[in-house]
């Protein structure tokens, strides 16, 4: 694990979307197209601000959320909405938006449609994540229902019920995201840093970040 300090959040906001710009650019030079994975939440809206307009090929871009809430996108709960509004927009409109959502009572009802759809945008090129208080990343939460499926399974995408989430969630499995040819988590703040540092010393059952740390870039200031 590398660990990325910053002078301050608008100094990581801006370098770290500077790094995903170039790392899809490098990966566009060598392939035909990209996927870049990110989180939703208020932490990476600023990221998002910054990276919407960098001068690439965005038509060979694929973008994709690495977990969903299970309501439609009209929910002031949706993270593809904020995506909508943040990301794919100036330049990054012209990227392909690959759902993890669909219009039905419950993701497992539509978890196969999903799965399937994902066949041809992985491996991930690129997948930025964030990290919870309580150590869970993407919507891979300590006590949730599929955790023992998320974290070891071979599933691509596994529908998780957890304590504290208020509807169900459809997510990035822990063999998705530790297969990304590059792999950030964003932090900010003494409390994340400190839940960070505490992940490294437990099992992924009990911080399921520990399972994707190896081999990731956490990148993080005070606030």
């Amino acid at each position: 694990m590398e660990f990325v300090t910053y002078p301050d959040t608008e100094a990581l906001m801006m370098q770290l979307a500077g790094k995903l710009s170039s790392q899809l650019r490098e990966h566009l030079l060598t392939h035909d197209s990209a996927t870049l994975a990110v989180p939703g939440g208020t932490t990476p809206g600023p990221i998002f601000d910054n990276l919407c307009d960098a001068n690439l090929d965005w038509t060979r871009i694929n973008v994709m959320l690495t977990d969903e809430r299970w309501v439609p996108e009209d929910s002031d709960r949706s993270n593809t909405a904020l995506l909508r509004r943040r990301l794919l927009t100036g330049r990054a409109a012209a990227a392909t938006y690959v759902p993890l959502y669909a219009d039905a009572p419950a993701p497992e009802d539509k978890l196969g449609d999903l799965q399937a759809s994902l066949a041809t945008t992985l491996p991930l090129s690129v997948c930025l994540l964030g990290m919870g208080a309580d150590m869970h990343t993407a919507s891979i939460f300590p006590g949730a229902d599929q955790l023992d499926r998320a974290l070891t399974g071979d599933d691509t995408l596994v529908a998780m019920r957890a304590p504290g989430a208020p509807e169900p969630r459809i997510t990035l499995s822990a063999k998705v995201l530790r297969a990304a040819m590059h792999r950030h988590i964003v932090i900010i703040g003494d409390e994340k840093r400190d839940a960070l540092e505490r992940a490294r010393t437990l099992t992924p059952k009990e911080a399921p970040v520990a399972a994707i740390l190896d081999g990731s870039t956490v990148h993080w200031a005070k606030g």
